[in-house]
């Protein structure tokens, strides 16, 4: 994500924490400074919230390292304001291993509350919501809050509000009778239905749970426009996909030639071949760019980006679309043999997609027919607020 750096590592999986993060905590020391009057009150509601995350780091473990051990690995994971996110590198092929992963996390802040309700009997503290048991500013009560909290936590991302933990629960168990994407848009409808709920709650009562549904109804749309675009590309190469009809430039043509053709209602993006070889690709971005700075007549040579990625004709276009997003590009260069055959956009990968999905519907009578494929896997897990 960006805006986001890595504190470190737990198991091998890099630890990160989002820019937003720091203004949860600064805003939530000033509430606090505000409601005792001290410093000391600040901090202490500070450290609460640090041992909360920790509990929340702990939980999206129990989703990395159950995943780790069914053969998924994990990107990384990363402490947002209202959570935890762990990134699984892809999506487990069987619904099986995607029950046991939802579930690791809630099994981790079970066995946190567990815990913390075992110490507190020892140290002769009520585990009772009653008000005392919270005003107190000791140890103890710093505990008894730990522990509700984590309750809370538990029982809220048990609901079937997928992509949270319980969404991703009832989507495992709707995929061992269903297929793979019917159980997605079925777990992913009930998610905006949830989504649409907290937002109107959160509208009267706590604005938290606005950015909760924000959330869920975006996660949910995205992971469920994914397993589209992977079921639709499974299996297809880059040349089935590829723009052919293309035009290119040399190092030596002016700008104004790319100029020319864009007015002309080509493509925004060109490569640029010495002979037979491409040596860079002209983006519209460095193309205006130059324009306004040296001017239309100013080389091609100049302007092109010479550390461009590009794609085989052959390679599976799943495999060259990860690549256009990872360097940000809008364009990769098409090569066969070592020629340029092509490009590559995800305009045109988003275009086949939709067109593919028209005629699958068509054939289907308008029913999807959906198969599991893997996709990047994000577990999501939300943080109630105190008070909630």
């Amino acid at each position: 994500m960006k805006w986001s750096w890595t504190i470190g590592r737990i198991a091998g999986i890099e630890l990160r924490v989002h820019a937003t993060f720091f203004i949860l905590l600064a805003w939530l020391a000033l509430a606090d400074y505000r409601t005792t009057g001290t410093a000391i009150g600040a901090v202490r509601g500070v450290v609460f919230t640090l041992a909360l995350f920790a509990s929340v780091v702990l939980h999206e473990l129990g989703h990395a390292l159950v995943a780790r051990r069914v053969g998924v690995p994990t990107r990384d994971i990363t402490l947002l304001p209202i959570g935890g996110v762990a990134r699984l590198e892809y999506m487990p092929e069987r619904p099986r291993h995607e029950l046991v992963i939802a579930v690791a996390g809630p099994a981790v802040t079970l066995a946190i509350v567990i815990t913390l309700g075992i110490l507190l009997q020892l140290l002769g503290h009520p585990i009772t919501l009653s008000p005392d048991a919270f005003m107190s500013s000791d140890g103890n009560a710093f505990l008894a809050q730990l522990m509700w909290v984590n309750v809370t936590l538990l029982v809220f991302n048990l609901l079937p509000a997928f992509p949270m933990d319980g969404g991703r629960i009832l989507r495992a168990v709707l995929a061992l009778h269903l297929n793979y994407l019917r159980a997605t848009e079925i777990a992913a409808r009930i998610g905006r239905v949830f989504a649409l709920l907290f937002g109107l709650v959160g509208l009267f009562y706590n604005p938290f749970l606005v950015l909760i549904a924000l959330f869920i109804w975006m996660s949910a749309a995205a992971e469920s426009g994914a397993l589209h675009e992977r079921s639709a590309l499974g299996g297809v190469t880059v040349g089935r996909v590829m723009i052919r009809d293309i035009r290119t430039l040399q190092p030596t043509d002016t700008l104004s030639k790319a100029l020319d053709h864009v007015l002309a209602g080509f493509q925004s993006d060109f490569p640029v071949v010495d002979g037979d070889k491409v040596v860079g690709v002209l983006t519209r971005s460095a193309l205006l760019s130059a324009v306004a700075r040296a001017g239309p007549s100013s080389p091609v040579s100049e302007s092109m980006d010479t550390e461009f990625r590009a794609a085989d004709v052959n390679e599976p276009v799943l495999r060259a679309l990860a690549r256009l997003r990872e360097c940000h590009c809008l364009t990769l260069p098409v090569l066969e043999a070592g020629h340029l055959s092509g490009v590559l956009t995800a305009e045109n990968v988003a275009e086949y997609v939709m067109i593919e999905e028209a005629l699958h519907s068509s054939a289907h009578g308008g029913r999807g027919d959906g198969k599991p494929k893997r996709d990047s896997m994000m577990l999501g897990d939300v943080v109630p607020r105190r008070g909630v």
